[in-house]
């Protein structure tokens, strides 16, 4: 997706562009991942929708929101390069999962089983085990284990091999949930080779993109998953919470209710009295056109968001050539600064997104050093230094390393478990630069060093 123009002057990328935003001017926001951001003329935008609201509640939302939808879902669905009676908003990803989910129909034989890989995000997970808790004896899981670092084809031959072996077992795998960048590790997945290899395999492809619109580029008409979903309020800039919801024409009769069912569904067993204006639209679209009193208006600044893109920042490829090369080199000198590595397979194919992923050099072991008298792994004066925390204070640690990168450094970064040692993953942002990381460096060696001091058990 180029830029509309190639003689504009585009403006440069970084802490200038801060000014299109309302940080707390202390605050670094280098956890674009969790929550998103967006600026401050997308949040006026936001607001006179909810002003009209209020001025004109049922002119506005019975008869002017479902109209604006259909703008909103015609733009979101060029930038994913499908049709717009394809694509419906939910208020995030999790809402869009529970959705497929909960409507799908599950053979009374036993059989079934839903495929997902160890890297799933927890709400997801946590539905699978709702599903399988409350179809007791007639419905399965599976999860297909990978470790990072791995090769991208390692990732598809697991998954082959684990549809193999639930055949074996007499099983029958359904669905596979995988992602586009995972959460946690926060990598890019081989999303367009498991598409491919869930058709061959005639199993239904659920494409989890929460991770997704904004930071990489999706053509979803070309790759044709049966379902997609994706974050908006994550790299679109557009406010939270804001999700888009991908059911090809071939799958829409699967997705009878939205979650919550509300006015559109259509009861087999009753005809229930509608008190909504008469649609004409699809039976799909105009289910999700009206889901309660939800506060609609974020979906509503997504032709907003996208044009801000375009027209402030130069567009799509520009965003994501500059996101996803800030993270690849922002990891790595954070990564040289601690001493320590990105999370990195051979081909380099996990962080072709915009987050990165850095160890830190902390060293877990089972018992604590004793150094000048005291339980910690820190030798001051020590010019490589190893830094050690008792394997069984890991948790606590995190935590407190959490809590204090709020209080003390005024940032946030996430920072994880993984391979038996800890992590941190970093975003990168429009209003971002080199000089970020560099800073992410220093601040989590001196709370890696902290760390090692004990200073969490105070």
């Amino acid at each position: 997706m180029a830029s509309d123009s190639t003689n504009k002057k585009w403006p440069e990328f970084g802490p200038r562009l801060l000014q299109h935003f309302t940080f707390d001017p202390e605050y670094r926001n280098l956890n674009n991942g969790s929550f998103g951001s967006f600026p401050r003329h997308i949040q006026e935008e936001r607001r006179y929708h909810q002003d009209r609201e209020n001025a004109r509640p049922d002119d506005f939302i019975r008869y002017d929101v479902p109209r604006k939808l259909d703008g909103a879902r015609a733009a979101v669905a060029d930038l994913l390069k499908v049709h717009a009676d394809t694509v419906v908003f939910e208020p995030n990803a999790t809402n869009a999962a529970n959705t497929i989910l909960r409507n799908l129909m599950w053979d009374d034989d036993g059989k079934d089983e839903i495929l997902y890989f160890n890297s799933v995000y927890g709400s997801n997970g946590k539905t699978i085990d709702y599903l399988v808790d409350t179809h007791a004896g007639k419905l399965a899981s599976r999860e297909i284990a990978i470790t990072y670092p791995c090769e991208d084809e390692e990732i598809v031959a697991v998954f082959k091999a684990a549809v193999q072996q639930s055949r074996a077992e007499g099983k029958r795998p359904k669905i596979c949930l995988y992602d586009a960048v995972s959460s946690l590790p926060g990598v890019r997945f081989p999303f367009e080779e498991l598409t491919k290899a869930c058709r061959e395999e005639g199993i239904i492809s659920l494409l989890d993109g929460a991770q997704g619109i904004g930071m990489i580029d999706f053509d979803l008409g070309a790759l044709d998953p049966d379902f997609f979903l994706t974050n908006c309020h994550k790299w679109l800039h557009v406010p939270r919470g804001c999700a888009v919801l991908y059911v090809p024409l071939r799958n829409q009769h699967l997705i009878t209710s939205t979650t919550p069912t509300s006015h559109g569904y259509v009861p087999k067993t009753n005809k229930r009295f509608n008190p909504l204006p008469k649609s004409y639209k699809s039976a799909f679209i105009a289910n999700f056109d009206f889901t309660g009193t939800t506060d609609r208006s974020t979906f509503l600044c997504v032709p907003s968001a996208i044009a801000w893109r375009r027209d402030i920042l130069g567009g799509e490829e520009r965003i994501m050539e500059y996101t996803q090369t800030l993270a690849q080199e922002g990891g790595k000198k954070a990564a040289e600064i601690l001493g320590t590595e990105v999370l990195e397979n051979r081909s380099g194919s996990m962080t072709k997104c915009s987050m990165t992923n850095v160890a830190l050099p902390l060293k877990f072991v089972t018992t604590a050093t004793a150094v000048g008298g005291g339980t910690a792994g820190f030798s001051e004066g020590s010019e490589n230094q190893e830094l050690e925390i008792p394997i069984e204070d890991v948790s606590d640690a995190r935590e407190w390393m959490m809590r204090a990168l709020i209080s003390d450094y005024n940032t946030y970064v996430v920072v994880y478990t993984y391979n038996n040692r800890f992590w941190v993953r970093i975003s990168a942002q429009v209003y971002l630069d080199i000089g970020d990381f560099e800073w992410a460096g220093q601040i989590l060696l001196e709370l890696s060093k902290r760390v090692a001091k004990g200073e969490y058990k105070k």
